[in-house]
């Protein structure tokens, strides 16, 4: 990425992601809790400085016109953050030949200049609404609609309403492990492979959610899928807790997981949308922390459920504590789908200027030109498969997530067996074994959020107040190095009947590691990919569910195939090789990406 100040391409239409570049952002601050900011707020002086320059440049040349791209065509997505001017409606390209675009890199500049003195980061301006052209936006930079411009007590209850479901849902994927051999007992089911499935299918639901919910999110909105998804989350967690048989628990785990998926589908986007770059960080990291703590929490209350009044306890306990998150989401929270609310703004005025006898041609600064339902469901539908096969770096620490995630269900899966046939341990004390992975859980995240953005601006200041993504991605490099640790401790201690403490323990690195990873990662490719965030975290979802719902089936074979000890030494040495992963993209990523380009 170039530019004075922290950069992110502008484009006029997106998927659901992040309709309109992150970077795009406004140059206001976040108000107080429930305070709004009003357009005749007085602006900072480098900011007024900026506009009286645009405003004399626009009166020195009133014959310059705003000219755009024809938004119908391809588009052609630079992964180094830039839009050729041959992009499609969901990216703009700023012609030096057009008004618009010259007041704009005026703006830029002068503000860049300015705060660069005083050592604060920059943002792009906001696009503004043009009556003259009849192409509607955000009626001023300070804008109360735009997500980014809303009081900060909103941004931070609507954060942590998504974050809570996004616990709950992954929680439900694990809960049900150590209630595995009830489960089977009650259904009558030998098959060690089929009671891990029962655990694992949930996880198919999340590859075949993001798939679906992503495209209808486009279409119709963030809030609308997300309340959709979580209730249908909820309504299968009553149809799996009276499940008469397997295959019927198996089919309501499914879809259970398909609606469970919303939240971690669309959360990251609803995260870009209010969050400037430099503030994401611990957005980002609070949303994503439900990715493993909720897995680990699950086993850990499941144990005792199952151990005290039963497997189906643990849909039940699900159900409620979903209903009551997802009723407060219902009611608490607002679309932050920049292209969805300039289009509702668009019907409405439509609407008042058509019933004042007027004949308006209005249009979305998002969407400039009319597409089709089925063009943007196809649009949708392809998009996160491209991107994960044409881009090398989603494609490689999509991998790498879906690696570590798929061995930390094995290790979900296998810990209340290991525990019980090796220690003697019983359903609930097998669930106690996962405060380790909890403990190294919380450690590795509270370091991150809170370091994260202080990183983050102190590298882009020191950048030329430059801000580029890999800055993300220095501190997940020791993070990775703690992944094998845990394998060749675990494995061998086990292996060798070492005392109990010693095993509970060896698990705590891996806690710490798959926090360290996840977090940056994650952060990583919102920031690499701002105006497809939802398609990218939809891709790199999908195959690490992936790997989450069919990993766990190799642990009862290749435990009883190598032992405990070279079992987990094998997956020990796949992750020490997958070391490099986050440093060759910390070094090389930039690089990379400036050499990435291709139609969507």
């Amino acid at each position: 990425m170039t530019g004075a100040g922290m950069k992110e391409p502008v484009p006029p239409q997106q998927d659901d992601a992040s309709e309109w570049s992150r970077g795009a952002e406004a140059t206001s601050s976040d108000g107080g809790l429930f305070e709004t900011q009003h357009d005749n707020e007085k602006p900072a002086d480098s900011d007024r400085e900026a506009q009286s320059a645009a405003r004399s440049h626009l009166s020195n040349h009133p014959d310059e016109k705003d000219d755009r791209t024809n938004p119908g065509g391809e588009p052609q997505c630079h992964a180094s953050g830039q839009y050729s001017p041959n992009d499609e409606g969901l990216t703009r390209s700023e012609t030096h030949n057009s008004m618009r675009s010259r007041s704009l890199n005026l703006m830029r500049s002068v503000t860049s200049h300015a705060h660069r003195a005083t050592g604060e980061i920059t943002h792009d301006p906001i696009p503004e609404t043009n009556y003259a052209e009849g192409i509607i936006a955000w009626d001023s930079q300070h804008d109360p609609e735009m997500p980014l411009n809303w009081p900060i007590g909103r941004k931070w209850i609507q954060v942590v309403d998504i974050a809570a479901i996004a616990v709950l849902t992954p929680f439900s994927s694990s809960a049900l492990a150590p209630g595995i051999e009830a489960m089977m007992q009650e259904f009558g089911v030998t098959s060690e492979i089929l009671g891990s499935f029962a655990v694992s299918i949930y996880l198919l639901g999340y590859s075949v959610g993001p798939l679906v919910l992503a495209p209808l999110s486009d279409m119709y909105g963030r809030k609308i899928v997300l309340d959709m998804a979580n209730i249908m989350f909820c309504l299968w967690q009553i149809g799996s807790a009276l499940s008469p048989n397997i295959q019927s628990l198996i089919v309501f785990r499914f879809l259970s997981g398909v609606g469970g998926s919303g939240c971690l589908t669309l959360g990251g986007g609803a995260v870009g949308d209010m969050f400037h770059p430099e503030q994401r960080g611990l957005a980002a990291g609070i949303w994503g922390l439900g990715v493993v703590i909720g897995p680990t929490l699950g086993p850990l209350v499941g144990g005792y459920l199952a151990a005290t009044i039963g497997w189906r306890w643990t849909f039940w306990v699900t159900l409620i504590a979903g209903a009551t998150v997802t009723a407060c989401i219902l009611t608490y929270n607002r679309e932050t789908n920049y292209t969805v609310l300039i289009n509702r703004k668009v019907a409405r005025m439509t609407k008042e200027r058509v019933s004042a006898g007027e004949q308006p041609t209005l249009v979305s600064y998002y969407r400039q030109k009319p597409v089709s339902n089925l063009s943007l469901l196809y649009g949708s539908l392809t998009r996160p498969t491209k991107l994960l096969f044409r881009s090398p770096i989603i494609f490689f620490i999509s991998l790498y997530m879906a690696f570590v995630y798929g061995v930390l269900y094995l290790l979900y899966t296998t810990i209340p067996t290991v525990f019980s046939t090796k220690y003697g341990f019983s359903t609930g004390e097998g669930g106690l074994v996962f405060l380790s992975l909890g403990f190294g859980n919380i450690a590795a995240w509270t370091y991150i959020t809170t370091q994260s953005d202080k990183q983050v601006v102190k590298q882009t200041l020191s950048n030329n107040n430059v801000f580029v993504p890999e800055m993300r991605l220095k501190i997940a490099v020791w993070f990775s190095c703690l992944l094998p640790v845990t394998f060749y401790w675990y494995g061998w201690v086990t292996q060798f009947g070492g005392s109990w403490p010693n095993a509970v323990v060896s698990l705590l690195p891996f806690g710490i590691g798959s926090v360290g990873v996840f977090a940056p990662f994650t952060t990583f490719l919102i920031d690499c990919y701002p105006s497809y965030a939802s398609s990218v975290i939809a891709a790199n979802t999908v195959f690490r569910s992936l790997f989450g719902a069919f990993l766990p089936l190799l642990g009862p074979t290749l435990y009883s195939d190598l032992g405990l000890g070279w079992g987990n030494t094998l997956l020990g040495l796949v992750c020490t090789l997958m070391i490099p992963i986050p440093m060759l993209f910390w070094k090389f990523g930039e690089r990379l990406r400036a050499r990435e380009s291709f139609n969507l």
